[in-house]
């Protein structure tokens, strides 16, 4: 035989076992799961007849993420600084949306109303209040707990003027063996908590009336 064809033989037979390789990688890699947040449980049925109307009227939005957690894998902290993502274990939208999806409707069953607005929304309606936060932490960590850290505040949505502000950091305990499923769920546990001090917050604080040169407010 030619040294030619040797050499092209011997070539073959390593894109053949490169192809195999691949091949057999492929087939073991385990298939991507999929997580999404999840609004707390409704009232049983009969206590959430309120929820069609409501008296209070609520825009939310804009909430910032951190540009770390702006990414379809789901994060982990492993450290102080050190973080970990996995890339069979992504959300099954983006994790801003679902956080203002969870949190919309946290708030309209604490609230019993329907008249709850996320921020961009077509629909224009007069608000009593608006919501907007700043997400700082969002994960669950090497300490067996999932944590929720985050800047928020209340506005007047006719003079846009701050009516109450805070930062909280809401922790739910985790088994020390707890898999990703179970993470996701202390994650939506710490978000039912803080949506429960915005509905405190927005009970307690009086309605702001516009003034008589306002017009009134339209959702955009």
């Amino acid at each position: 035989m030619r040294r030619a064809q040797v050499r092209w033989l011997a070539r073959a037979l390593a894109l053949m076992v490169a192809c195999l390789w691949l091949l057999g990688g492929c087939a073991s890699s385990p298939p991507s799961a999929f997580y999404t947040l999840t609004a707390m449980a409704e009232s049983p049925a009969g206590e959430n007849r309120a929820i069609q109307g409501g008296q209070l009227a609520v825009g939310l939005g804009p909430v910032t993420f951190p540009r770390f957690l702006d990414r379809p894998q789901v994060v982990q902290r492993q450290g102080g600084n050190q973080l970990s993502v996995d890339e069979f274990h992504r959300w099954g939208g983006s994790l801003d949306d679902d956080f203002l999806r969870v949190f919309s409707e946290n708030l309209a069953q604490l609230l019993q109303t329907s008249r709850v607005v996320v921020f961009p929304s077509e629909l224009r309606m007069r608000l009593d209040f608006r919501v907007m936060a700043e997400v700082v932490a969002f994960e669950a960590g090497p300490s067996n707990q999932a944590l929720l850290k985050v800047r928020w505040a209340v506005i007047d949505p006719f003079s846009e003027q701050v009516l109450s502000m805070r930062e909280d950091s809401y922790r739910q305990s985790l088994p020390a063996d707890a898999g990703v499923s179970q993470q996701v769920a202390g994650l939506s546990a710490a978000l039912a908590d803080f949506s429960r001090d915005v509905a405190d917050e927005l009970r307690r604080l009086p309605k702001p009336k516009p003034k008589p040169n306002q017009t009134e407010q339209a959702a955009t």
